[in-house]
This record gives structure tokens, sequence and C-alpha cells, in this order.
């Protein structure tokens, strides 16, 4: 295998990260995965041949790292973000301020493509944190590296997701699974579709530019948890609260977060998660994205039962047992 091109993926061993890794590697590159924890990473090591992919320590916050990290590469992919606030991980300083490193010293280095994963929603004008640091950490690559490819995923699904395994875990143990914001949109869009984008994105395959991914199907918060329950097999009531009613819980949830000087993290709902699922989540008319690409996106369907089978009650067993009760009574 001919193994010339390096590219440094910043949060290479995150959920969307590892997807882009194992890409690239099959098409050749040789790859740093940048990591705050390495020994942590050594998972992705078998995507290549010996010595093809390695995970090294990096510190997004930290310039020098951030630096080291990037040194004699050909391209970088900046997959890192946060959901909550936590510790020194804070939203302005990993989606704003280390989004600016990563542009900035791209720059510097004269990389010849970056690629920057943000989110559908990165709002300036936007009530939620999140959505804010995610449109400063944009206009500050595009400010540093106006040739940057922006990838603004809608909600992202995948074997390793944390919002259909979350609710299906939910699922098993309670009688009803509470949400908020039943009515809000989303174009959920699998994992390996989006790290399909950005690896050509790394190859020089993509314009410059922002490109909104969303998958086939658009659907409100509440039918996507009841799509999920179907797949799962179980029959539970999804109770959808009011927003004043989880912006109450997210804030309590919060203070016993700030209480315990972040022993405990803030990881059921926050205020400000509350805020961001006011606002639909789906590809805005006229943005560019798979179309454009000549890419057909991969439908729910296809993916959610290979698995989410494990939260079924019988598991993998399930359909199995369906089939027998069939045949004992057409007996």
């Amino acid at each position: 295998m001919r193994m010339s091109k390096l590219v440094t993926i910043y949060g290479g061993s995150g959920f969307v990260g590892r997807y882009i890794a194992r890409r690239l590697a099959k098409e050749g590159w040789r790859i740093r995965v940048a990591v705050r924890r390495p020994n942590e990473a050594l998972f992705v090591k078998p995507y290549g041949a010996v010595g093809q992919v390695e995970p090294i320590l990096c510190n997004i916050r930290d310039e020098d790292s951030v630096r080291a990290a990037m040194i004699g590469a050909d391209a970088v992919v900046n997959c890192v973000g946060i959901l909550v606030n936590e510790g020194k991980n804070k939203f302005d300083s990993v989606q704003t301020a280390g989004a600016a490193n990563v542009a900035r010293i791209a720059s510097e280095q004269g990389i010849a493509r970056l690629v920057q994963i943000s989110a559908i929603g990165a709002d300036s004008d936007s009530p939620s944190a999140y959505a804010r640091s995610k449109a400063a950490g944009e206009a500050a690559v595009l400010e540093a590296y106006p040739n940057a490819v922006i990838l603004r995923p809608s909600i992202i699904f995948g074997s390793e997701d944390g919002f259909f395994n979350k609710f299906a875990a939910m699922a098993r143990f309670t009688p009803a699974v509470p949400i908020t914001g039943g009515d809000t949109k989303f174009q959920p869009v699998y994992v390996d579709d989006v790290a399909k984008v950005a690896a050509m994105a790394a190859s020089g395959d993509v314009a410059p530019g922002i490109y909104e991914l969303g998958g086939p199907d658009v659907e409100t918060f509440h039918d996507l948890v009841k799509k999920m329950l179907g797949v799962i097999n179980r029959r539970r009531f999804v109770a959808s609260l009011p927003f004043w009613l989880a912006g109450l819980m997210g804030g309590v949830f919060d203070l016993v977060q700030t209480v315990t000087g972040g022993l405990i993290v803030n990881r059921i709902l926050t205020r400000d998660q509350v805020k961001n699922l006011r606002a639909d989540n789906v590809v805005a008319e006229g943005a560019k994205g798979f179309a454009d690409l000549g890419i057909t996106p991969t439908a729910m369907g296809a993916i959610l039962p290979d698995y989410l089978w494990r939260f079924r009650p019988d598991g993998q067993y399930d359909a199995i047992k369906a089939s027998a009760k069939n045949l004992h009574k057409s007996l």
C-alpha cells in the first residue's frame, strides 16, 4: 500500500473522527489521531497497516501541541466538539478558540486543505451558547483559512451515537420516554456519510465553502423516538415536556454540577440544550449539501436495526422468538 500523504485529525478517536480515520486509512493516508488521551485511542491503530495510524497527544486549547501535531501534514480535519461545559473545556475555549488555533496554525504552516466539522444550527444570534460558539468557530476558521471546507451535519446517527442509543437504553427500564421539544424537526445523517464527505474534502475533491449535511428523512423529535421504539420492539409513552419545565429541570441539573465543583457533570439535560431544542435542525433551503457532491445519503431504516437490536426485549433472539410464536399459533 502506498502511504504518502499525511493527515492530522483532531479528535480523531471520537464518534465522527474514527469514521474519517478509517476511510482515509483505506485510501492509503498516513494518519495522526490528535487526542488528549492517546492511550484511550489505541483502538484506531488497526484501521490501517502497522504504523499507518498513530494516536498522538494534543490538547486543542494548547497552541504548541496543535502546532506539533500538524507538522508535515498535507491536510487537517478538526472534529473536536463538546455538548456540555466540563472543567476547562468550555464551548468558547474548545469550539471557538480551539477551532481558531487549528485554522491559524494550518495557514501559518501552509497546509493544503482544512476541514472543519461544525453543526447545523450554528448561529451567532442563537440563544444557545453551544450554537453561538459553533458560529464563532466557523467565523474564526474562515478568517484565518478562507478556503476551508466547513461541514454542518444535523444530528448524527450510527452504532456509537449518543442519541438513539441513549433513548433506547432509557426505554429498557422506564414506562415512558421523556423528551423536550417534541415538535422540533431533525434531519438525521449517517455518520459514515459525513465521514465520506470529510475524506473527499481532505483529498481536495470538495470545493471550499459551507455544506449542510442531512439525511433523506425529516422527522420531529417525537416521531424519531417512536421510530426508535418500533425498531427495538418496545411500547412506551413518549412524554414531551414543555420548554419551561425542561428549562427548570436543566437549571437544577446545572446547579448540581456547579455545587459539586464539576465532580458530577450534567449529561442528562442542560438549560443550553433546552434553548437549542427550540430551533429545527434541518438543512436550510438553498444550502449546499450531499446533492452538490453527488452523494445519496443513507436512510435511518437501513442502519438503525443493525445496532439497536441489543435493546430489544430478547436482544438478538427477538426475531427468532417472534417467529417461533407465530409457528406455534399456526399449529
